[in-house]
């Protein structure tokens, strides 16, 4: 096996398959000073697979995690790889989570991965065709989505695409504001500020933001904002953030579809919207509602392979994993491997 560092950007986006393993996001993680290395897996001279992973110290330990989200097949080649590189950086586990679809097909995982207790992403997610027309695609919503969709358009809500500061704020604003009130760990406001400057810099980041101007009032109220990133044929929709004001005019519903239609004007093919829960979700599930919003719109749910652990220091692991049980623990691993 021929492992090398990645220098090349064109070579190296041209083989990964989502935007959290594209050159640019890794950009975004080094100005966040987060350790992160590039790497290229050579087949008689010809680039055949390529990966970024980054690297998290433990505390009170000398030991690193390292993380792969979104990469490729983790066969036997990864894992060499993998074992090369966690021992050259005194990993104590690497995380993988591969942007690989469960289809029809079996895959052959190398037994040194083992399927991990910790995911950090969802093993579903709902992925909508944008090659459909705009009839078809409204055709296959939910009944009650487009109603609230024409809801929104009766109250006069508008949505504007902005990549200006001042919208970004707008947004900041919104997204911790649902933050606190939905009582989930987002990320921290440096790492939002540092994610948009690097992809919005690339032309790979805009803002939906939907308006609503109350009749007694001058003013319109920002009452939903959405930082959407592209990359090759896909629109992402990964963070978001909403007022509790007026509600009734159903403001989050024409952000979606007007993201919708942003991405078949830009020419994409798919929209991915991050995560969901799978076909048996319940709604007693604190997610059901994240779930069922995005199951509206009529894209397909699919499944991933999950989580996977490459593990050097069983201990140090086992420790970790125990303790991850403990609830008072639960935020700081995630954040550990998040930030």
């Amino acid at each position: 096996m021929d492992l090398r560092p990645m220098t090349n950007k064109t070579q190296y986006n041209k083989l990964v398959t989502h935007v959290i393993q594209s050159w640019e996001w890794g950009e975004f993680r080094k100005s966040l000073e987060t350790p992160i290395l590039r790497y290229g897996i050579f087949k008689n001279g010809k680039l055949s697979k390529v990966f970024q992973l980054t690297f998290h110290k433990i505390p009170l330990t000398n030991k690193y995690a390292g993380y792969l989200p979104k990469g490729p097949l983790p066969d036997k080649e990864l894992a060499e790889a993998l074992t090369r590189i966690g021992k050259e950086n005194n990993c104590a586990f690497i995380k993988l989570e591969p942007d690989i679809e469960i289809l029809n097909t079996e895959y052959s995982i190398p037994n040194t991965f083992m399927p991990s207790p910790k995911p950090l992403f969802t093993k579903y997610n709902f992925i909508l065709d944008l090659t459909k027309s705009e009839e078809e695609l409204l055709k296959n919503m939910h009944p009650k989505t487009r109603y609230n969709i024409k809801i929104a358009q009766k109250h006069g809500v508008k949505v504007e695409e902005k990549v200006d500061d001042q919208a970004f704020e707008i947004y900041l604003k919104l997204y911790f504001i649902t933050t606190k009130r939905q009582g989930y760990h987002g990320h921290n406001e440096q790492y939002h500020r540092n994610v948009w400057k690097t992809l919005c810099q690339a032309n790979m980041a805009r803002l939906l933001i939907a308006f609503y101007n109350e009749h007694t009032t001058h003013n319109p109220s920002p009452l939903s904002a959405w930082m959407l990133l592209n990359f090759k044929d896909t629109l992402y929709y990964p963070y978001g953030g909403s007022s509790t004001k007026y509600k009734e005019v159903m403001a989050n519903n024409l952000v979606c579809w007007e993201a919708i239609k942003l991405g078949k004007k830009m020419g994409l093919k798919k929209f991915d919207m991050w995560g969901a829960l799978g076909p048996d979700a319940k709604s007693s599930d604190p997610w059901f509602g994240f779930h069922k919003f995005k199951q509206g719109y009529g894209g397909e749910l699919v499944e991933y392979m999950g989580t996977y652990d490459l593990i050097f220091d069983w201990p140090l692991y086992i420790f970790f994993t125990i303790i991850d049980k403990i609830t008072p623990f639960k935020v700081f691993l995630l954040k550990l491997l998040k930030k």
